[in-house]
Order: C-alpha cells, then sequence, then structure tokens
C-alpha cells in the first residue's frame, strides 16, 4: 500500500494489541494472550491460503469480499455508520500498520493446533 514495506514484528504486535483487536475474533498464535475470538476463521495458517494482495483487501475492507461480513474496514473511513465523533474520518489501522499486518499474517503457515 503506497510503496510501503512491511515489518512482521510490529504487525504482530498490532494484531495481538486492543488497536487491531484481531484477537476479539480471531485465533492466533499469540500465546501470551489468553482469550481468542471463534467469529472469524483462525490466522493460524492465512500466510499459506493466501497472497499479501488478498489478505491487503481483506483487512482495508473486508466487504469487497464478502458484503455481509463482520469484519470492520480497518483502513476505510468514508461512508461508515455508528462511528464515534471523535473518529470520523479515520481509519482503525494506518497505511503503515496494515503493511506491518500483512507482512506478520504473510509468516502463518502452521494449521491450528486440533481443539
Amino acid at each position: 500500500m503506497c510503496g510501503l514495506s512491511g515489518d512482521a514484528e510490529r504487525g504482530r504486535a498490532v494484531v495481538a494489541s486492543r488497536k487491531g483487536n484481531c484477537l476479539a475474533c480471531h485465533a492466533a498464535p499469540v500465546p501470551e494472550e489468553r482469550f481468542h475470538g471463534d467469529i472469524g476463521p483462525p490466522l493460524h495458517d492465512v500466510g499459506r491460503r493466501y497472497s499479501a494482495a488478498e489478505l491487503r483487501l481483506r483487512l482495508v475492507d473486508s466487504t469487497l469480499v464478502d458484503p455481509d461480513t463482520v469484519m470492520p474496514p480497518f483502513h476505510r473511513a468514508e461512508g461508515l455508520s455508528g462511528v464515534r465523533s471523535d473518529r470520523e474520518g479515520q481509519p482503525i489501522l494506518s497505511a503503515q500498520q496494515v503493511e506491518d499486518v500483512i507482512a506478520y499474517l504473510l509468516t502463518l503457515r502452521q494449521e491450528p493446533p486440533s481443539r
């Protein structure tokens, strides 16, 4: 995105943080965080299943893939409803954070653990 290079370590930090809030809906290989969601698919092998471009599309605005998704658009800021007034016009993640998350997700190539 915009010629930026992602950093997997920074991306992992975003995924594990409240800023990205990825773990609210997805399980991921982030053992230091106790609670992982199961609304979305596990992220464990997402780097094997999708290219950087496919991940970017889903992260920036997943409604372009599935109009009925519950996943928020992490970089689209226009045309949204229910946004706090102090956050209007601002994406959840910056372009750099999007690229960092993608760099991290591309490292995830192992199947999720059995339940």
